[in-house]
Parts: C-alpha cells; sequence; structure tokens
C-alpha cells in the first residue's frame, strides 16, 4: 500500500511541476501563446512545447529513481525547468541567423523538431547527472 501511496505522490508532484514549468515557458514566449498557437495547430509551437514536457518528465524520472524523498524530486523538478530554460534561451541565443521564437510562430516545423531534440537531449544529460 506504501508503494501506492508514494506513486500517487510521486505522479501529482510531476504534474503539478510539468504545469507551473509550462506557464514560466508561456511567459517567456512573447512573440505568441503557447495555447493559442496549438489550438490554431501550430506543429512547431505544439513540437516544442512536447520537447518541453518530455524534457521535465526525463529529469523527474531520473530522479524519482535516484532519490528516496519527494523533496528531492521537487528540487530536481525545479532545476530541471530552470535548466529547460536556460537551454531554451541557449537555442535562440546560438540560432543568430533566425530567431528562433518567431519561426516557430511561423509554424516552422524544422525549429520545432530542432526544439524537441535540444529539450529531450538536455533533459537526458541533466537526467544522468542525477545521483
Amino acid at each position: 500500500m506504501e508503494a501506492i501511496l508514494l506513486t500517487l505522490m510521486y505522479f501529482a508532484l510531476a504534474v503539478v511541476i510539468v504545469i507551473v514549468g509550462l506557464v514560466i515557458f508561456e511567459m517567456m514566449t512573447r512573440k505568441y501563446k503557447d495555447w493559442d498557437e496549438i489550438h490554431n495547430g501550430n506543429h512547431a509551437v505544439a513540437l516544442s512545447i512536447t520537447g518541453k514536457i518530455i524534457g521535465i518528465c526525463i529529469v523527474l524520472a531520473f530522479s524519482i529513481y535516484h532519490s528516496a524523498q519527494l523533496l528531492d524530486t521537487l528540487l530536481w523538478g525545479g532545476i530541471g525547468v530552470v535548466l529547460q530554460m536556460i537551454a531554451y534561451l541557449l537555442f535562440e541565443l546560438f540560432s543568430r541567423k533566425f530567431s528562433v521564437e518567431e519561426e516557430l510562430k511561423k509554424g516552422n516545423v524544422s525549429v520545432g523538431i530542432i526544439s524537441i531534440g535540444v529539450s529531450i537531449g538536455l533533459a537526458l544529460v541533466i537526467g544522468a547527472s542525477i545521483t
């Protein structure tokens, strides 16, 4: 019974961290609103958001696997969200020939695919560093 309770608590904590992360990412996006773009069928933004969700969840999964307390998962979840934001900002910075945010708004699926790759790839690195 204790395992079921812990699973439910980790699940609830993960949902909260993902939602908070998505709210923070929504505030970072100045040229469009994520959920409006998704509602309008913008596949590039949908890919980018998918990467962020999966990225945060990967960090949380590693955290749950390597920690014995909910507090550790909360801490690593917060670190994961912050590092995902930094990854997005670095992606924008190093894409000097175009603005990632503008290209996502235009629906450039290629940029959305790279965005999902950056989020998932760096999440694996972040997650692997949790010991």
